[in-house]
């Protein structure tokens, strides 16, 4: 169940309309970075939630406060449009919002939502859902969500230093705060379930016996022409505390991948059959 206000969470302001950067905000909304995905992430990691209450309690107001940056990201979108004309007539050419147009405002503000936001990124191209990610295991969620965070703060650092309206700005400023809270919320929660040592390897309730624990720490090198490069993850304990990092030349452990005949009745051709049918002698003419 849920509420609304009738004001947003945050004030949005436009000093000068500007029909490209709208265009760019799209992202913010529909992009992968953008708060649609977070939103949904968020609900449906929420609604999977097992374990203490809280867990699920600051998923679901995280996600609704995600619904409230939609709506404002969306109210800046259309007043970026504001003053953009329904038309592209040749008499309008020198119109500078025209020319915006022709420059690249994304032309479905005119064609499809008439100058409003839409679910999309900022090609134009609908969300789809297919970077939620919700495992039901909570050290998982809480990485992904994290990473989901520094995307979005990547983002609208970027939108920042695209635009000189102080409105925008200031709107972007705020965003780029609640990111920073986003992302240290959900790192909090796995250092209350006793930091990344805890939670590693994830899930952490799989039996070592289930584990082949030989190849559990050791970075393979692939390359023909060149040393593996070093660093942490090389030598030293494990981040998990379970074992040792070490280096190892990259070796095929397989056999050589053979499917055998085919069978009968599958559809190949006959000299792949180990018994192949009778074939039909072609009929004379």
């Amino acid at each position: 169940m849920f509420f609304h206000s009738s004001k947003l969470q945050y004030e949005v302001k436009v000093d000068t309309p500007n029909p490209l950067f709208a265009k760019m905000l799209q992202q913010a909304i529909g992009g992968v970075e953008g708060e649609i995905r977070v939103a949904m992430q968020y609900f449906f990691q929420a609604m999977g939630a097992r374990g203490p209450a809280k867990y699920r309690d600051m998923l679901i107001a995280t996600a609704t406060e995600e619904l409230s940056h939609i709506e404002f990201l969306g109210h800046a979108v259309a007043l970026n449009l504001e003053g953009a004309p329904t038309s592209m007539q040749d008499d309008a050419a020198k119109d500078p919002v025209v020319n915006a147009i022709l420059g690249g405002m994304n032309p479905r503000h005119i064609l499809s939502s008439g100058l409003s936001a839409m679910p999309v990124n900022s090609n134009g191209i609908p969300f789809d859902m297919s970077h939620v990610y919700a495992t039901g295991n909570i050290g998982a969620d809480m990485l992904a969500n994290a990473t989901a965070e520094a995307g979005g703060r990547v983002l609208a650092a970027r939108l920042y230093n695209m635009t000189d309206d102080p409105g925008m700005k200031d709107l972007l400023s705020f965003l780029i705060a609640r990111d920073t809270m986003h992302q240290q919320q959900w790192l909090a929660v796995i250092e209350e379930l006793g930091g990344l040592e805890a939670a590693l390897p994830i899930p952490n309730s799989v039996p070592e016996d289930h584990e082949a624990m030989a190849h559990s720490y050791v970075f393979l090198n692939t390359s023909l022409d060149k040393d593996a490069p070093e660093g942490r993850w090389t030598s030293g304990p494990s981040l998990d505390g379970r074992g040792e990092f070490s280096v190892a030349p990259a070796e095929p452990m397989g056999q050589a991948p053979s499917l055998g005949d085919a069978p009968p009745d599958s559809g190949a051709q006959t000299e792949q059959m180990a018994a192949p049918p009778k074939r039909r002698a072609p009929k004379k003419k």
